[in-house]
This record gives C-alpha cells, structure tokens and sequence, in this order.
C-alpha cells in the first residue's frame, strides 16, 4: 500500500463510488487539506488526502453506517471530556487487541484508561461511526499508516488484513474500505 502518492486507479475508484451521489460533500481543497495537516503535525496518507482534498469531504449516507464524516470533525456521540486526539502521536497498535477478551490482572479504570485511550486518541483520523461506539479509524502515522481500523469499546482491529483467518477480510487500506462498503459487503464474515 502506497501512503506516499496517490495512485490513479485507487482516486478512479473513489470517483465512482463518491461522485455519483448528490448527497456527498464537495471537496475541502488543497488549502484546507494543508491547513489541517500544519495544525496537527501530520501529512495525511493517500489516497485519502487527494479523496478529501478533490473528490468529497463528507457522505452522510457512509461509510460507515452514520456517515463518512468531514475532515476535523469527530461523531456527536464521541463525548465530551476526552482527553485531546493527538494526530501527530504515533497509533500504538500494529494488531488486533480485544481488551475485552484479555484475562489478566484487574486494572483501575485510570490504569485501564491509560492503556487505551492512546489507542483512540493517537496517532488516527476519525471517519464515522457504526453507532453503538464502534468507531472508524485513518491511521496517520506509524507502522499502520494508511489502514483503516475499527476501535470500540471491546477493543480494536484493523480492516482488511492479508490473513484470510482475519476478523474482518478484505483490501486494506481507505480505497479498499470505502469499496468494501459500496459493494454492499458485510464488514465481517458470515
């Protein structure tokens, strides 16, 4: 997976599946593409930063179920009181964590905390929401810059990973998610 330049194929793809619907919002431009970047210390990967920079910046119809959010803005049930999303750190996982699953030692919920809001704070652009917590991640920067994840409440996991024994299967990757998405495809397997 190329981050560093858009590949034309992948940004077709996303003209097709973006541009065709009239409920999708216009691009943000270069200028807000680059503001955004100076602002939180990161260069967004392709080929999601040409998608958002001339193709769409927002589908209320998705992915994910509650709509491809704009650039900079994060889902209204995010919360108030979270600590501040910090782009510039790099995202801490490079594999699936099902907290949720893990026997081990009982944490506090500072400890707890501690270990996991990295993991939705750092390091990832939101996309949308599934509803119910289930939070669609860009990784910006890192080993998995690029990849799209899902992080809720039970734990976190990367869309599209070459194993076919993957959670959720598919082609990594902005492009692959979104045509994932406009297929119809369930995210997970039957």
């Amino acid at each position: 997976m190329n981050t560093e330049t858009a590949d034309p194929a992948e940004l077709a793809a996303l003209r097709e599946i973006f541009s065709a619907r009239p409920e999708a919002a216009p691009p943000a431009g270069w200028e807000a593409v680059r503001s955004f970047e100076a602002e939180h210390g990161v260069v967004l990967p392709e080929p999601y930063r040409t998608f958002v920079a001339e193709i769409c910046d927002g589908l209320r119809a998705g992915p994910p179920h509650y709509g491809l959010l704009p650039l900079a803005e994060t889902p209204r049930d995010w919360g108030a009181g979270r600590p501040e999303r910090l782009l510039a750190e790099p995202f801490p996982l490079t594999a699936a964590w099902l907290w949720e699953a893990e026997d081990g030692p009982e944490l506090s919920e500072e400890e707890f905390d501690a270990l996991t809001d990295p993991v939705f704070d750092h390091g990832s652009l939101l996309l949308g929401t599934d509803g119910c917590g289930m939070y669609w991640h860009l990784v910006v920067t890192g080993p998995q810059r690029g990849h799209v994840w899902q992080i809720a409440g039970e734990g976190a996991m990367p869309f599209g990973p070459d194993s076919p024994d993957a959670v959720m299967p598919g082609t990594p990757g902005f492009t692959g998610w979104a045509s994932h998405w406009a297929r119809g495809r369930s995210w997970f397997p039957a």
